[in-house]
């Protein structure tokens, strides 16, 4: 299983948070082996013992996605003669739509961050950023300065898999961004510059929780439904006024660094009044 775990960070270059999930995941699927010799069967009871367990399908989804590679892994590795997951069904996901906000709502969000200290300037430009760029969190907190490149209006952001892409920044991004660049220094104050743009009171790079709890704040304090403002929110309210503003799905599909087309076109689906308008603008027979 470590040499498994060790292949996922340095051959697939996934990210240090998704290791963790499958190092939990799998001590979770040992544990309910208890020293037996996983079997078709065996598998199978611990993905109803999941289901059972009332467990998201999606949790069920990943917690056997990570016992499917390690058996495949074992079996390419010479390990292992069989692959006792090859019959396995993965649990039926349901195709939720992602949440958004509306575009007032994510004004009223940003034009709640007032202030010129260095914290509430660094919490303008984070939002700013993430929703200009739709980046996930992690390719946030992961962005360092030489990654800007505000006089382009770019950044250039990692992904999953260590994937680079640059993300086109709007001017009220770039504005904020340069904003907090002039207070940043502050935030650093005589320590050890980590070279991260996002920094913590404490000079450090802003962490994950960190940007949650920020996001949450600001949300708080422009009166929005608690709950229902996260970065992840942010990302999807960026793709889904993008394509309700005319953006063609490939293009989408670039700025939020997805590998297929498919898992981008659930934006297609999130207003049906968009979609609407489009009929009766488009179709010759809809008049």
């Amino acid at each position: 299983m470590a040499e498994y775990l060790s292949s996922l960070r340095s051959e697939r270059g996934l990210s240090l948070h998704t290791v963790s999930a499958y190092t939990r995941d799998l001590a979770q699927y040992l544990e309910f082996l208890d020293g037996r010799s996983a079997s078709p069967a065996l598998v199978g009871a611990y993905a109803r013992s999941l289901s059972e367990a009332g467990r998201a399908a999606s949790t069920q989804a990943r917690k056997l996605a990570a016992v499917r590679g390690l058996h495949r892994f074992l079996v390419t590795e010479d390990l292992a003669k069989t692959d006792p997951t090859t019959l396995l069904e993965p649990p039926k996901l349901k195709n939720s739509l992602p949440k958004a906000l509306t575009i007032d709502e994510t004004t009223s969000l940003l034009d709640s961050i007032v202030g010129d200290d260095p914290l509430a300037v660094r919490d303008r430009a984070l939002l700013e950023f993430l929703y200009a760029s739709g980046a996930r969190v992690a390719e946030a907190v992961d962005l360092d300065l030489l990654d800007l490149e505000l006089d382009e209006g770019t950044a250039m952001v990692t992904g999953k898999g260590n994937k680079q892409r640059f993300v086109p920044l709007g001017r009220a991004a770039i504005t904020a961004l340069e904003h907090y660049l002039v207070v940043r220094l502050d935030l650093k104050g005589d320590r050890t510059d980590p070279g991260a743009v996002f920094l913590s009171v404490r000079g450090k790079r802003l962490t994950r929780q960190a940007v949650f709890a920020t996001v949450k704040k600001w949300a708080d304090r422009a009166g929005l439904p608690p709950g229902s403002v996260s970065p992840h929110v942010l990302r999807h309210s960026m793709a889904t006024h993008m394509v309700e503003g005319g953006a063609d799905l490939r293009t989408v599909q670039e700025m939020l660094g997805h590998a297929s087309i498919s898992t981008t076109q659930v934006y297609t689906r999130v207003s049906p009044r968009h979609l609407y308008e489009v009929y009766v603008t488009s179709h010759p027979r809809s008049r």
